[in-house]
């Protein structure tokens, strides 16, 4: 064998058949398999109960809801559950309680996590830093902590029993002013300093250049701040005490404790609560999932 002459390497022996992935990566099968297999567990975990919940919701009286095993597609869908909620309680009464304290809700963290954010990223004063420390304290307090406070002072002002009550305690809520101050940090400063040079002012600026660059967080702030009120349950039945004031889940609670033992009752009702966040969720995802980069906390 001559100088030049070099000995070729052994192949590398493969573990099992290589495939490419989603990301055009080589991985092997079995892991391909195991990530899809966790994915499926997790979806099943997530996705489970609501769809067995809608499943009831949608079986007649004469279906075993609790057959073995389980049947998922009803035999004989009827909608006539939901027509029997509406003729119980006020369902959509509840509901519309609901959306003015959530719509309430939204337009007030937008607003005020906006503003909050903005002064906390781009204003120069003193005091910045103990500021944004103190929404970062809030976080940490526990609502059931300062529950009681909020009702004297609610009570304090005259706005027990009443939706404003609702609504104040959580109009602007400390994550979404952290996720605002986030999303104004990552702008460049290149394109304000352009403006403050053309004679633009901090309103001018805040309108026209930060607010339109950070609509995908406004629309997660959007989205947690209608999650947030629709689904709240503690502080609306310790403030209400009118029935004609009650949110959607309390009356939704009410009419659990009446007819505990008709599932499909309860199930066509919480399926009436859910519903409204799906649509939401789904027509704003597009902006939500821009929004999280935008406006991640960072340390």
């Amino acid at each position: 064998m001559s100088v030049t002459e070099r000995v070729r390497p052994a192949p590398a022996v493969v573990n099992g058949p290589r495939i490419t992935d989603e990301h055009g990566r080589r991985v092997r099968v079995w892991e391909l398999v195991l990530r899809y297999a966790l994915l499926l567990a997790v979806l099943a975990l997530t996705v489970g109960p609501f769809v067995w919940q809608l499943s009831t919701s949608l079986k007649g009286p004469t279906e075993d809801i609790y057959s073995s095993p389980p049947t998922f597609l009803p035999e004989h869908p009827t909608v006539h559950n939901y027509e029997r909620v509406a003729d119980t309680i006020p369902v959509w009464d509840y509901a519309l309680n609901s959306l003015k304290v959530a719509t309430a809700n939204v337009v007030t963290n937008c607003v005020g996590a906006a503003l909050a954010g903005y002064a906390l990223a781009r204003l120069r004063y003193r005091g910045r830093r103990a500021a944004t420390l103190a929404f970062i304290l809030a976080m940490l307090v526990p609502v059931e902590g300062i529950i009681i406070a909020q009702f004297t002072t609610m009570r304090e002002l005259g706005l027990n029993n009443t939706l404003v009550g609702v609504v104040l305690p959580g109009c602007i809520g400390a994550m979404n002013v952290l996720l605002m101050r986030n999303a104004f940090l990552n702008l460049p400063y290149e394109i304000e300093e352009a403006a403050y040079v053309d004679g633009a002012n901090v309103w001018q600026r805040f309108l026209r250049i930060a607010v339109p660059s950070v609509k995908g967080t406004l629309a997660v702030v959007a989205i947690f701040a209608f999650m947030g009120a629709w689904d709240d349950f503690l502080w609306p039945l310790i403030v209400l005490s009118d029935p004609s004031q009650f949110t959607l889940t309390i009356g939704l609670n009410y009419l659990h404790g009446t007819f505990a033992n008709d599932e499909r009752l309860v199930a066509a009702g919480t399926v009436i609560a859910v519903a409204p966040l799906i649509v939401l969720f789904a027509c704003l995802q597009r902006y939500f999932f821009r929004g999280v980069g935008e406006g991640a906390v960072k340390g």
